[in-house]
């Protein structure tokens, strides 16, 4: 033996161009984690909107947002040197580029700039999700709130108001036609019902319902319904896995919801007994594979397997749930669908979200 180790063993020799190649991956890894919060922190202040103005020196830029110049100098040098504004050293002037204009700043949903605070509030339970790795169970939802709502809220907003009317529900087929004539819908975890206002407005004779466990959230939407003077939608604080409504829905909708539940077979088959026959479920759920080798060329794959280890994950664990998962996958949602006694689904790309998939699907008719 010879230090633990056989003699007719042979020592592995690493590459050392390999081991530097890899260790520069980190730190590119941990540079992008970075300037993450510096993406959060330009949009928080408003230096993305100020730059849209012209290119400026550090003071101009800080002059326009209202802030203090070095600071603002000091972030200039994180995101110049990231990639996202350029720099002019011969005159001292910052430009912000058109193409990072449009993905940092504006109303439409190519604006990606929200989900960098997403970033920086899943870091805040790193110690929690750390203990229920040794010890089971999970961070529940309410240690996410209220930051988690303001912020999902902020990242989908844009989204909905880019695509949901014209673009997504166009794909249920017959759906527009049967909201424009009246129907009732339901919107399951439907967060701060952004988007069951933009329905509620586009087809006013039909009616609009949301359900959502997050008082605060419910909160939210009833402000946003009551400030657009609309009487065609409803808000309740409800446990989705209890809804027993004393008329079935035309059509149900989960938007990003089932894979963070504690039950989701069991609401996936509330959902199918509240829908009339003929109705239709609308789902949107990230769009992966279920098998992990067939996310392995998905470039989004690591941060949605991330997420779901410091959020989905763990808040259904922590209720000793199923731990469904972000990435669950087309292949394991189909299978829920069918299992919950729902037709023939069809899996579509969202018009406006690379991460998203869209499912459609209807209880059958009776016989």
């Amino acid at each position: 033996m010879i230090g633990g180790m056989t003699t007719t063993e042979t020592p592995t020799e690493l590459d050392p161009a390999a081991v530097g190649e890899f260790a520069g991956r980190m730190f590119g890894a941990y540079g992008g984690g970075m300037l993450a919060f510096m993406i959060d922190l330009g949009h928080r202040t408003g230096l993305f909107d100020a730059a849209t103005q012209g290119p400026a020196t550090s003071q101009e830029l800080a002059d326009r947002a209202g802030l203090h110049e070095r600071y603002v100098r000091e972030w200039l040098g994180a995101v110049v040197t990231g990639g996202i504004f350029e720099y002019d050293a011969k005159n001292d002037v910052y430009t912000l580029p058109a193409v990072a204009a449009a993905c940092l700043t504006g109303p439409g949903a190519s604006n990606v700039a929200p989900f960098s605070g997403f970033i920086a509030h899943m870091g805040t339970h790193l110690q929690d999700v750390a203990k229920a790795f040794k010890e089971g169970g999970g961070v529940p939802y309410s240690a996410f709130r209220p930051g988690f709502t303001d912020i999902m809220d902020a990242g989908s907003r844009h989204v909905f108001d880019g695509s949901l009317v014209d673009g997504v529900l166009p794909l249920a087929p017959g759906l527009v036609d049967r909201l424009t004539a009246g129907a009732r819908v339901a919107d399951i975890g439907c967060g701060t019902g952004h988007a069951l206002v933009l329905m509620a407005k586009a087809f006013p004779n039909s009616t609009f319902a949301g359900y959502d466990l997050a008082e605060d959230a419910i909160e939210k939407a009833r402000a946003e319904a009551q400030a657009e003077g609309l009487t065609n939608v409803t808000f309740e604080v409800q446990d989705i896995g209890a809804l027993a409504p004393e008329q079935p829905f035309d059509a149900v909708m989960t938007f990003d919801t089932i894979h963070d539940l504690v039950d989701p077979v069991g609401v996936l088959a509330g959902v199918y007994a509240n829908l009339r026959p003929g109705g239709t479920y609308l789902m949107i759920e990230p769009h992966m594979q279920t098998k992990l080798e067939d996310n392995l060329g998905n470039p989004m794959a690591p941060m949605m397997y991330a997420t779901s280890t410091l959020h989905c994950l763990t808040v259904s664990l922590a209720e000793g749930g199923a731990g469904l998962g972000t990435c669950f996958g087309e292949q394991k949602a189909i299978e829920l669908l069918a299992d919950a006694g729902f037709g023939e689904v069809a899996v579509l790309p969202h018009p406006a979200d690379p991460i998203d998939g869209i499912f459609v699907t209807h209880r059958p008719e009776e016989a």
